[in-house]
């Protein structure tokens, strides 16, 4: 049960049953869509006035449509009822290390159109290019439906009560506004938030049925960085400062490499991306060097992968240790969350049938129970743009959300 907190409230009104009533139909529309109106009924055991009341305004106001009639054993042919995610589009942003993803979908997350480019860690030469870019890209793009606005993930933490970035260690971003200068400069509204928190949204909201994650998982992402976003009964944990769920910087060794956040033996400095293909070039991991490494040696991680599955040792030796590194992520993780499943984005998962077992052993080692070294691991494969697809959910989400009263 949730605590209603006297100090910050919205206090219910004569219209709160309705909102949450139109918010019920709106879901059993997702997920049963094509559905009638007197399927809604039955299965919300309410009259059929009700029902067509509640429909009209959602079809006012654009939440959904009716489609094509079906056969009835008797009586009139019902008219099927379906969201509207077809025309509605959202511009999504997945900033990285090293790229910036840019990608205008609609609001299941089907992609219409991607660009890319080379990250600009400068805050405001990165909202000038993009302010550019995204009205370039609704105008190629116009005959597809609205915008409604842009979901931006970053690597780092962001508080949600300003939208500030308070810590991008990857980006050199500290207390750094760019979701109210990105809405300046474009005109949309901005929606912003940590990658993993993200994708973990994608999980809850997205997809006809409306997700498919349990009520309490993690979703840990491995690019360049590692980070966590934890659900428990439904909802996103924060913490008090918005800085819950950051076990990439949790030290596992005093002595290890520095990490980009300035800490030494850091998860991430040794499960990133950037670790990864470092130990590939017999080179130890430096945040200061990152950069130029990749750049000067050419080789980026979807390659070292590839050779792994070809067989090369070093690329096979550089992956498995760092599979072993998550394993230990991944077992804390499990004895402090208890989380009933662990969802694990990014290019590691191309190659997870080899490297999922190592993380598996590592983590049944740990394990306080031997139901907690059970906790299912699922791969999300990076063809399916968990990252965008998180950015894409952050403006349609608040679309199916119930409403707050306390």
């Amino acid at each position: 049960m949730r605590k209603i907190n006297t100090r910050s409230f919205v206090r219910a009104t004569r219209s709160t049953p309705r909102e949450i009533n139109r918010q019920i139909l709106l879901n059993l529309v997702r997920e049963h869509q094509p559905i009638s109106r007197a399927d809604i009924a039955r299965r919300m055991h309410v009259g059929r006035g009700m029902v067509t009341s509640l429909v009209s305004e959602l079809l006012v106001d654009g939440s959904i449509y009716e489609g094509a009639t079906i056969d009835a054993p008797r009586g009139r042919k019902p008219m099927m009822l379906y969201v509207r995610t077809h025309d509605r589009l959202v511009v999504a942003i997945d900033v990285r290390f090293t790229l910036t993803y840019v990608m205008l979908c609609d609001f299941n997350g089907n992609s219409i159109a991607l660009e890319t480019f080379e990250t600009v860690v400068d805050p405001a030469a990165f909202v000038a290019t993009l302010g550019r870019m995204i009205p370039k890209l609704l105008k190629a793009h116009r005959a597809a439906g609205k915008c409604n606005g842009i979901g931006l993930v970053v690597p780092g933490m962001v508080d949600q009560r300003t939208g500030r970035v308070l810590n991008a260690p990857q980006l050199g971003w500290r207390d750094i506004d760019v979701r109210d200068a990105l809405a300046d400069a474009t005109g949309f509204p901005v929606h912003i938030e940590n990658a993993p928190i993200a994708c973990a949204l994608a999980k809850m909201w997205l997809g006809q049925r409306g997700g498919d994650a349990p009520r309490d998982f993690v979703y840990v992402t491995v690019s360049d960085g590692f980070g966590a976003g934890v659900v428990v009964n439904g909802e996103v944990v924060r913490g008090h400062d918005s800085s819950a769920g950051e076990f990439g910087h949790v030290a596992v060794d005093p002595r290890g490499p520095v990490c980009l956040c300035g800490s030494r033996g850091c998860i991430e400095a040794y499960t990133s991306n950037l670790a990864t293909v470092s130990r590939y070039l017999g080179r130890e991991f430096s945040p200061a060097a990152a950069r130029e490494l990749l750049h000067e040696s050419g080789i980026t991680i979807d390659q070292v992968i590839a050779r792994g599955r070809s067989g090369d040792a070093a690329a096979l030796a550089a992956l498995e240790e760092t599979a072993r590194y998550l394993g230990r992520g991944l077992s804390m993780i499990v004895n402090t969350i208890n989380p009933e499943q662990i969802f694990v984005g990014g290019e590691i998962t191309d190659l997870w049938d080899r490297l999922a077992p190592i993380m598996r052993e590592v983590i049944e080692a740990r394990a306080l129970t031997s139901r907690a070294a059970a906790t299912p691991l699922i791969p999300d494969s990076t063809g399916t743009y968990p990252r965008l697809r998180g950015a894409t959910a952050l403006v349609a989400a608040p679309l199916f959300a119930a409403p707050r009263v306390a």
